[in-house]
């Protein structure tokens, strides 16, 4: 329930924080034998060192952010992926919790499963303190998700997939990193917002564009949109529009029934007004990129391509 506008700073604040607190905030409002007498009456629990939590029910996700961050210590913030997962970009998340601290914070003891993070460049455009618990804005929360997982591979997936929800933009992606001189997989980071604000938001997609010009294939267009024979607007994967050769890149959603039949239409569709339309699962871009080129080039190449 919201308080009231009359109601106390403390009612506020354990509003704000899911009913977390640390010790230093309770001090504020009671002396140490009243915090005392709160945690052995039952009324609040010790849910780690200096933390309580000021009810009796199960501990949330939120909650569990708070904990972390009060953990941590001043100027610590929820980062990475599980800032993410706050702007609405789920998968990535994971089990535990990243917090990012400056550089001179080095806390002594964590919770479980929270993982500490230090940097010595964090201005003021990069976070975003009204946010609660207080984490990093989107365009910082997805540069230090890339350099903080564990390929390059899943790097490009989280910068494809910001792109997806409209989180970033590669200009705010690359003020990043141009805040960051030491960011890792800076030129992952790099390519694959560039990639990605031209239309590429799957990571197939993205390996698809970067090993058609290693092949050297002249440059498609990615998310073109076309209007079927009903009117309705369609997005072609990759299209190579000068020759008429259109590439469908096939994720586990085209195996689902329910998209089938709209996939094969609109191939169909694309067939019957004369383009040549190549269809490859997602995972063989990967794992034989030279069969799935040497077709396109082939295809290319019916349609008038000279290299």
């Amino acid at each position: 329930m919201l308080p009231r506008d009359d109601d106390d700073e403390l009612t506020w604040v354990l509003f704000r924080q899911d009913g977390v607190l640390a010790y230093w905030q309770a001090r504020r409002f009671f002396s140490e034998a009243a915090v005392r007498h709160r945690v052995r009456s039952g009324r609040w629990r010790r849910v780690h060192r200096q933390i309580y939590l000021t009810n009796n029910g199960p501990i949330g996700r939120e909650q569990e952010l708070w904990i972390a961050v009060l953990a941590a210590g001043r100027g610590a913030l929820i980062a990475g992926s599980t800032a993410l997962d706050g702007y609405g970009l789920h998968r990535y998340a994971g089990v535990g919790v990243h917090v990012l601290l400056p550089a001179f914070r080095r806390p002594i003891d964590l919770p479980p499963r929270v993982v500490i993070h230090r940097t010595a460049a964090l201005p003021r455009e990069d976070v975003h303190r009204m946010a609660a618990p207080p984490r990093t804005m989107p365009p910082r929360s997805v540069v230090d998700a890339a350099q903080w997982t564990g390929s390059d591979d899943a790097a490009a997936a989280i910068v494809a997939a910001a792109f997806q929800r409209r989180l970033v933009t590669a200009e705010e992606i690359l003020g990043v990193l141009n805040r960051l001189p030491r960011a890792r997989r800076r030129a992952v980071i790099t390519a694959a917002a560039q990639d990605a604000e031209g239309g590429s938001h799957s990571l197939a997609e993205l390996d698809y564009l970067r090993l058609s010009r290693r092949y050297g294939l002249p440059e498609p267009s990615r998310q073109v949109v076309r209007r079927d024979a009903s009117g309705k607007r369609r997005y072609l994967d990759v299209y190579y529009e000068k020759w008429g050769v259109h590439v469908e890149i096939d994720g586990g959603q085209h195996n689902d029934p329910r998209h089938l039949w709209a996939d094969m239409k609109r191939q169909n569709e694309l067939w019957i007004a004369g383009d040549r339309v190549l269809r490859f699962p997602a995972h063989l871009i990967r794992a034989n990129p030279a069969e799935v080129f040497a077709q396109v080039h082939a295809a290319l190449r019916a349609a008038g391509w000279h290299t």
